[in-house]
C-alpha cells in the first residue's frame, strides 16, 4: 500500500511516499519511494509565475538577469534581447541552489496592464502537491490541520489527521538520507557533492566477509543507487566510480545504470563512462537537493525548532550562531508557529563564537 506522510514543524513539512508493502527490504530507505519538503514559511519558488523587470542583458551567458518582486534576482535565459527596464512574464524553473540564484523559463505572454512593477503572479504547486498528483491513490498522512486546510479541497478529502505523521521507522529513513553513504543492494554508496559536481564512490565493504564487488554485483546495486540518487535529489552532474570493475568494462555498466534510472521523473541522462571510467549522468537541477537544505543555516534552525517542539525543551532564550539566528529572523511565520506550540515566543540571541549547529535553550 502507497501512503504519503506529511509531518508537520513550524516551517517545514517534511514529506515521505511510502510502500508499506517493501519497508526494510534494503536497509531504512528502501520503502521510499519519493522525499519533499515544503518550506511553508521560505517556499522555493518552483513553478512560480512572475512579472518581471530586466536589470541586465548578457549575451555572453544567452540570457539577462531579472529583478522579481521583493528584491530578488533570477536569471532568465532568452535568445532576443529586450530592453533593460522592460517588464516580461516568466516562471520559475530551478529553485536557488548551489550557490546560484533563481532561474526563470521566458514565457510569450503580454504583461498585464495594471502592473507596473515586478509582481508574483500565480503560485506553483507545493512539493505535497506535486507528491499527491504524482501519486493519485495514496492518502495523505498528515499531523497539522492548518497546514492541510492550505491544501486544494480535492486534495483535503485525501488527508488523514493523526498526531504523529511519523513514527521512529519513517524518523530514521528519512534521517538516513542526510548521511553521506547508503547501504545499496550489498554494496556501499559514498555521496561526495561539490559545487561542481556530485562524486558517488562504490565500494564493496558492504558485502560478506571475502567477497569482493564484480561486475554483477554493480547492476545489482544499480536500482538501489538510483532510487537514493532520487530521493537525495542530487542533481546536475554525477559521476560514478563502480566497486571492482575495470576501466575498459566499464562503459558496459552504464546501459544497466540507465534502465535502473528510467522511473524517475527529472528524467537523468546516463551519458557513459569518461575515460578514466566513472559513468558520466547528468540529472536536471529543479528543486535543491536534501544534503543542502539540512545543512543550509534555514534548514539548521528549523531543525532546532523541530527539536524543541518534539522534545518539548523548556526555556525561552535560545542562543545560537549569527547565520542561524539571521535564519530564524528571515521566517516569521515559522516563529510563530512555534510560538503557538508552546505558547510562549523565543527570545533569539546571537552567539558570534558558537559553531553552525551549537545552540542552547535557557
Amino acid at each position: 500500500m502507497i501512503e504519503i506522510r506529511a509531518a508537520c514543524s513550524p516551517g517545514e513539512v517534511r514529506i515521505a511516499v511510502f510502500d508499506t508493502d517493501i519497508f526494510e527490504e534494503d536497509g531504512p530507505t528502501s520503502g521510499l519511494l519519493d522525499v519533499g519538503i515544503w518550506r511553508t514559511g521560505a517556499p522555493d519558488g518552483v513553478g512560480d509565475e512572475h512579472v518581471v523587470r530586466v536589470q541586465n542583458v548578457v549575451p555572453a551567458l544567452g540570457g539577462m538577469f531579472v529583478l522579481l518582486e521583493g528584491g530578488a534576482v533570477g536569471f532568465m535565459p532568452c535568445r532576443k534581447p529586450f530592453e533593460q527596464g522592460r517588464l516580461v512574464v516568466g516562471c520559475v524553473a530551478r529553485a536557488a541552489q548551489n550557490g546560484k540564484g533563481l532561474r526563470l523559463r521566458l514565457f510569450e505572454k503580454e504583461v498585464p496592464p495594471d502592473i507596473k512593477a515586478p509582481k508574483c503572479l500565480h503560485r506553483g504547486a507545493t512539493p505535497l502537491e506535486e507528491l499527491a498528483v504524482r501519486y493519485p491513490d495514496a492518502a495523505i498522512i498528515i499531523d497539522s490541520q492548518s497546514v492541510g486546510t492550505r491544501l486544494p479541497q480535492a486534495l483535503r478529502r485525501r488527508c488523514r489527521y493523526v498526531q504523529s505523521a511519523f513514527d521512529q521507522e519513517a524518523e530514521a529513513a528519512f534521517d538516513a538520507l542526510i548521511a553521506p553513504e547508503a547501504s545499496v543492494a550489498g554494496l556501499v554508496a559514498l555521496f561526495s557533492p561539490t559545487p561542481a559536481l556530485v562524486a558517488v564512490d562504490m565500494d564493496g565493504s558492504g558485502q560478506g566477509q571475502g567477497a569482493q564487488p564484480d561486475f554483477a554485483s554493480n547492476v545489482t546495486a544499480f536500482p538501489a543507487l538510483a532510487r537514493e540518487i532520487r530521493l537525495r535529489n542530487l542533481s546536475g552532474t554525477l559521476l560514478i566510480d563502480a566497486a571492482g570493475v575495470k576501466t575498459r568494462k566499464r562503459a558496459a555498466l552504464s546501459g544497466f545504470l540507465k534502465t535502473a534510472m528510467a522511473g524517475d521523473p527529472l528524467r537523468p541522462e546516463v551519458l557513459g563512462a569518461t575515460p578514466s571510467g566513472l559513468i558520466e549522468v547528468v540529472r536536471k537541477r529543479v528543486r535543491p537537493p536534501l544534503h543542502e537544505m539540512f545543512g543550509s543555516p534555514h534548514g539548521i534552525a528549523l531543525a532546532i525548532l523541530r527539536q524543541i517542539i518534539r522534545e518539548n525543551l523548556k526555556g525561552t532564550r535560545l542562543v545560537a550562531s549569527i547565520a542561524v539566528i539571521r535564519a530564524l529572523e528571515s521566517d516569521p511565520a515559522a516563529l510563530e508557529e512555534a510560538a503557538s506550540a508552546r505558547l510562549s515566543p523565543l527570545e533569539l540571541v546571537v552567539d558570534p563564537e558558537r559553531s553552525l549547529r551549537l545552540w542552547s535553550l535557557t
